[in-house]
């Protein structure tokens, strides 16, 4: 079946204590379901796109459970591989308030998208008639059969003329920076879309500028992409930020409007702002793309849990100024 866009990575349950509680108080635990690749999908799903999410997952109730969650969310999860011997990840999420951050503890070695191999998914048939394929760089730094994969999906999705994005989304609870900048310019030979922040491409790539306009240039001239995006948070507090974006496409700045958010859960608002970029820009245009990757993370910073949980009309109020009084 055809999609508009194919995302590729791990998805793991989050288990939150309620009432702003450490992990050390917790008595009991709020259960979502997350990961970057897979929430970008249904955002992507709930603007009215045909999507799907490939991963692999364990064959016992939880990895079923991920996936479920999945569909209901409006995302085709057929593609998944499953795996009768290896486990789910875990996170925990400690949600914290100004001065303390809130915070994620990692439970995913040995997960069963981290035994994934080349030659286990059939790429060929997946990117028959897709016409975006997203991944991040959180995939490759699970395992060294994981990034192989990784690759493996860029170069056939590349193959197959299909247009692809990466979120570079450096985690250093998962590897270094000299591991990452190795692995992730190795892979944007393969990337039409980069979506990023001036901080991890520092760390990545060590590329700096005196703006993000010079340092989106520089990473767009280095690795000959087509389109690349930064998003910028301001930081005042931790449940309070100002909210934006940037791209840079073949010599170009695009900006749109600021959004201060009250933030819920923050946790998938930058994938939502892929979601937003994908589906406006799916027909070139790079400033509707933009806006609506904008408007659509900022109003999932409302959202309990990683899924945008967001409708196409809300995007569109929100766009043309849509205020704050009871909707009735």
């Amino acid at each position: 079946m055809a999609h508009d866009l194919v995302t590729f990575g791990e998805a793991m349950i989050r288990l939150s204590p309620p009432g702003f509680r450490r992990l050390e108080q917790a008595r009991s635990l709020d259960l979502q379901v997350g990961g970057a690749e897979l929430n970008t999908a249904v955002a992507t799903a709930r603007l009215g796109r045909s999507t799907a999410w490939i991963s692999r997952l364990p064959d016992n109730p939880l990895g079923r459970l991920v996936a479920n969650h999945g569909r209901e969310a409006g995302v085709d999860t057929s593609g998944v591989i499953y795996s009768k011997d290896d486990r789910l990840g875990l996170y925990f999420l400690e949600f914290g308030a100004a001065p303390r951050a809130s915070s994620v503890l990692y439970d995913r070695k040995g997960s069963a998208i981290a035994a994934i191999q080349p030659g286990m998914i059939p790429w060929e048939k997946v990117f028959q008639g897709t016409r975006w394929f997203h991944v991040t760089g959180i995939t490759p730094a699970l395992s060294a059969s994981a990034a192989a994969t990784t690759r493996e999906a860029m170069q056939a999705a590349k193959n197959a003329k299909v247009r692809v994005s990466m979120d570079l989304n450096y985690r250093n609870k998962l590897w270094s920076t000299a591991e990452a900048g190795k692995c992730l310019a190795d892979l944007m030979q393969f990337c039409d879309v980069l979506v990023t922040t001036e901080e991890d491409v520092e760390k990545v790539f060590g590329i700096t500028g005196k703006d993000y306009e010079e340092v989106a240039a520089k990473v767009a001239e280095k690795f000959r992409l087509d389109v690349v995006a930064i998003t910028l948070r301001e930081n005042p507090l931790v449940w309070k930020n100002t909210w934006t974006a940037m791209a840079f496409h073949q010599g170009q700045v695009y900006k749109t409007r600021e959004f201060e958010v009250e933030i819920v859960d923050r946790l998938g608002a930058g994938d939502s702002f892929v979601a937003g970029f994908i589906h406006g820009s799916l027909n070139g245009d790079i400033q509707k793309g933009l806006d609506w990757g904008v408007a659509t993370s900022a109003i999932k910073h409302s959202i309990p849990g990683d899924f945008a949980w967001v409708r196409p009309e809300e995007v569109e109020s929100l766009l043309k100024g849509g205020g704050l009084r009871i909707s009735r």
